[in-house]
């Protein structure tokens, strides 16, 4: 599968999903108008691929700076899928990007992380 490459725009993060490499990272704000046609086809793709994967290692970067409601939604939906991948055998390590002085944004990672039992997660600060 090509790597899918989006620029962030004003509304959307930067995406890089890299299928050879399986190195994945969603980077910047989210709130586009129509969340299911931003991330509709991106969540398509990453499920036929890691519904492929046997005893694969695999890293989820999120780098998020502010996100909506219905992006929040997606992010549940691909922890779940990455526990998933991570349940059958795959070794998944899922890094939560946050602003040392961004108290909400990581306590969001820590709220999405609660359901991770075979995938590992881990908090990385970031300073300005």
């Amino acid at each position: 599968m090509e790597t899918i490459s989006l620029q962030r725009t004003e509304r959307t993060p930067n995406v890089l999903f890299n299928f050879a490499t399986n190195c994945f990272s969603l980077t910047g704000e989210s709130y586009p108008e129509d969340v299911s046609e931003f991330y509709g086809s991106l969540m398509a793709k990453l499920k036929e691929h890691l519904g492929l994967l046997r005893k694969a290692e695999l890293q989820f970067d999120f780098s998020l700076v502010y996100f909506n409601s219905s992006t929040a939604k997606v992010i549940m939906r691909l922890f779940e899928l990455l526990e998933q991948t991570a349940q059958r055998g795959n070794q998944v390590l899922v890094n939560w990007h946050y602003d040392e002085d961004d108290d909400n944004m990581r306590e969001m990672g820590e709220d999405f992380s609660e359901d991770l039992k075979a995938a590992r997660f881990n908090l990385v600060s970031r300073t300005e």
